[in-house]
This record gives structure tokens, C-alpha cells and sequence, in this order.
């Protein structure tokens, strides 16, 4: 049994769609990050980052409970266990993990600065807006031409890169980008989109979403309250 826990954000969405693509049993343990739960000591034993997701796997190595925090390494770490989407030769796995790395040290946080800057900033910072939309449709455009050349970032199939990088491309248009002009990426996300597991990653917790915050939620995300922790 897998002990999630989690929000619905893109982050979040990585691991949910990786334990439904997988099969495992898991059990969601809500994290709400504008109540600022991502401070508390029970979840800063098993995320000390304060971020979400993070798991807690009670049928760890040689039986014994396994904590987990970042989100790349649940999903390297989900793909190991179960043998799927992570694969078994040298050169597969090498372009798998590159990907997932491009995204987690790329895609995740540029398109997550333009996000802020375009949407939740109190006031438009012309340098940053511009700074962080460039970067993230640079990276769409990096995304584009590997598509153009196989059907997945790792190559043939779909792999963990591809569960990594795809909750990112949904909110597309609130980072800048119009996948219109991402033919190959447009044509990659609708596939993904249809995978049943993928629906399924999706729908957790999502009744718990809302749009925007309230000034005590920006306070936590935003402000000094998680500088002071």
C-alpha cells in the first residue's frame, strides 16, 4: 500500500496518474497547501522540502516503510518496483531519465514562474513576464522538435518523462503557450489525455481545487509564512 499525499497540481498529478497507470493500491492523504498542511510535522518528517506530493510506501525495501519526497524520484521509484515505464536497456532508460530531468529541472519550474508572473503576481513585472513565457515556449519549442521525431519524449514508447511532462502542458495557455502552434506536442497531449489511467490521475482530489487564492492562501504560498518555518 502506497500512503499518498498530495494536492491537485501539476506535481501532484505526476504520481497520481503513475499509481493509476501502475495498479498499486494507494491511500490519499489530502495536503492543502493554501491551509499551509504542507508545515506540519508529521508531513515535513516524510516531504522536509514542504512540498508536495510525497509518499510513504509501507511495503518498502526488505519490508520496511519507505518515505519518499520530489516527484521525479516517486516516479523512478514507482517505475522500479512495478517494472513498468522505465526501460530495462541502458540507452531506453538513459533517454527516459534525461527527459524526466529536463522536465523537472526545465518544464516544471519555468513554466510554474510564468504561471505566478501571469497570473498571481500583485502587479505585472514586465522583465519576469516576459522572462518566464519566453523560457517556457523555448521549451515547448525543445518539446516540439523531439516530438516531430518519435511519438514519446523517450523515444517509441510512453515512459515516466511522458507522465512527468504532460500535467504541465494542461494549463498550457496559463503559461503563454497556445498548443496550436506546438503541432507535435498538441498531438502527443491528446493521446496522453485519453488513457483512462491518465483520466482517472487526474479526477484525484479534484473536487478540492479552486481557482485563485484568498489573501490567507497567498500569505502561505506567497508570502513570509513559509520563510518562517
Amino acid at each position: 500500500m502506497i500512503e499518498l499525499y498530495t494536492w491537485p497540481t501539476p506535481n501532484g498529478h505526476k504520481v497520481h496518474i503513475m499509481l493509476e497507470e501502475t495498479g498499486l493500491s494507494y491511500e490519499v492523504h489530502p495536503v492543502d497547501i493554501g491551509k499551509g498542511d504542507q508545515f506540519s510535522d508529521h508531513f515535513l518528517k516524510i516531504s522536509p522540502n514542504n512540498k508536495i506530493p510525497a509518499i510513504v510506501d509501507r511495503d518498502g525495501p526488505n519490508s520496511h516503510p519507505l518515505p519518499l519526497f520530489e516527484s521525479g524520484a516517486i516516479l523512478q521509484y514507482l517505475a522500479e518496483k512495478t517494472g513498468y515505464f522505465l526501460p530495462n536497456d541502458w540507452a531506453g532508460r538513459y533517454r527516459t531519465l534525461q527527459w524526466l530531468m529536463w522536465q523537472m529541472g526545465g518544464l516544471g519550474p519555468m513554466a510554474g514562474q510564468a504561471h505566478h508572473f501571469r497570473q498571481y503576481a500583485p502587479e505585472r513585472v514586465q522583465y519576469a513576464y516576459d522572462r518566464y513565457t519566453n523560457e517556457t515556449r523555448r521549451l515547448y519549442a525543445v518539446m516540439e522538435n523531439r516530438l516531430q521525431e518519435a511519438p514519446y519524449l523517450a523515444g517509441q514508447h510512453y515512459t515516466i518523462a511522458d507522465i512527468a511532462a504532460f500535467p504541465w502542458t494542461r494549463s498550457a495557455s496559463k503559461h503563454g503557450v497556445d498548443l496550436a502552434e506546438f503541432p507535435h506536442v498538441q498531438r502527443w497531449h491528446d493521446a496522453i489525455a485519453e488513457r483512462p489511467a491518465v483520466q482517472r490521475g487526474v479526477q484525484v482530489l479534484a473536487d478540492h481545487r479552486k481557482e485563485g487564492f484568498d489573501e490567507k492562501a497567498r500569505e502561505v504560498l506567497f508570502g513570509n509564512t513559509q520563510y518562517q518555518q
